[in-house]
């Protein structure tokens, strides 16, 4: 197998997951292959499913090494010398074959998985088998396959090759055929709590809240990583921070938040992207609280006071979310456009500050 740039299956500025020394919250998940490996009862496809980022290709990957290396009975870790770990983080595992969406000419990610991704999969398995012992395959995502791609992909799933092993990462199982996923094991991975997710952090070096983090994550490592890497804790602080000005709002505060939105601020990402996307996390959240009628986990000091102000009941929450869909997709639609984007950001600031009940005083 041959690295391509960039990996469909890897969160950018962080490692791949075949790199992951551990597995981090998903013990039963772990338990559960465990058992079925041990007891000679290993169904010939795994579907590895749950919210995208929380750690199922961690999983798969630690799976398959695992299986390749005859791993102790009683956990799932195998030493980072060990022969088959080094060719796994090579990628030059000839027992092991990677299906993700390829690149294009242009060296962009084509769009989804292909039928041809496919048939060379299927072709792994029938020039390999003359070599004897297990093969494995795994596919990230399984929910990013065409039509064809599942069709062939069903094929193989319907009469496994001896001594195969297919290993799918689905981030959205219902967008594949009920075929497929009836013919599969599934292994159902929940987010991480706080906890994990400092761990998971910690071993990433970043020394960033996880408390913070996983409350704007959902739990997904992935988002919590994407999030760190691009100051997305800082951003949501100043979002906060501007809302704690309303019903007065600070222009100079939301010029400066919008500012950073333009193209020349967006080297470790896209800032306005990040700025749009924690604006609606905001926005979800401040309707959330209302509608619980109780404080949510705090990412940002003064965040539960202040939504308990801006959004006291169910009535505020509906004005809030019906705000935030609306115009989210006007500035998403503005930036589609080429608009400049801190005007759009700006102009949604000052919408969103219009909103504030005259009660809530700062």
């Amino acid at each position: 197998m041959t690295e391509v740039a960039p990996e469909s299956d890897r969160v950018a500025g962080s490692p791949h997951p075949r790199h992951a020394d551990r597995v981090v919250g998903h013990d039963a998940a772990i338990a559960e292959f465990l058992t079925a490996a041990g007891a000679q009862r290993l169904h010939h496809a795994w579907m590895l499913t749950g919210p995208r980022g929380i750690g199922k290709a961690t999983l798969g990957w630690a799976m398959a090494r695992w299986l390749l290396a005859d791993g102790p009975p009683d956990r799932l870790q195998i030493p980072p010398d060990h022969p088959v770990t080094r060719r796994i983080n090579a990628l030059s595992e000839p027992r092991l074959h990677l299906v993700r969406r390829g690149v294009d000419d242009k060296g962009r990610l084509k769009p989804g998985i292909g039928v041809d991704d496919i048939r060379a999969f299927r072709s792994f398995f029938q020039l390999s088998a003359a070599d004897g012992g297990r093969r494995i395959a795994i596919i990230d995502a399984a929910d990013e396959m065409n039509t064809a791609a599942a069709n062939a992909l069903l094929k193989t799933l319907e009469e496994p090759p001896q001594d195969a092993l297919l290993l799918l990462i689905a981030h959205q199982p219902g967008r594949l055929l009920p075929t497929i996923r009836s013919r599969c094991r599934e292994l159902r991975l929940s987010p991480l709590s706080p906890q994990d997710m400092g761990a998971v952090l910690q071993a990433h070096g970043i020394d960033e809240d996880a408390t913070a983090l996983a409350a704007l994550s959902g739990g997904s490592v992935g988002e919590a990583l994407r999030l760190a890497g691009q100051d997305g804790l800082q951003v949501y602080r100043q979002i906060v921070d501007l809302f704690a000005t309303l019903p007065r709002f600070d222009r100079s505060k939301a010029r400066a938040l919008a500012d950073a939105a333009a193209p020349r601020a967006s080297a470790e990402g896209d800032a306005f992207d990040l700025r749009i996307t924690l604006l609606d996390l905001f926005l979800s959240r401040l309707a959330r609280a209302g509608l619980l009628g109780a404080p949510i986990p705090e990412a940002a000091p003064g965040e539960a006071e202040l939504m308990a102000r801006l959004c006291p009941d169910a009535d505020a929450a509906r004005v809030w979310a019906g705000a935030q869909a609306e115009l989210s997709a006007r500035a998403r639609a503005g930036r589609a456009v080429n608009l400049d984007p801190a005007a759009l950001l700006l102009d949604m600031l000052v919408q969103l500050a219009g909103l504030a009940p005259a009660h809530a005083k700062a």
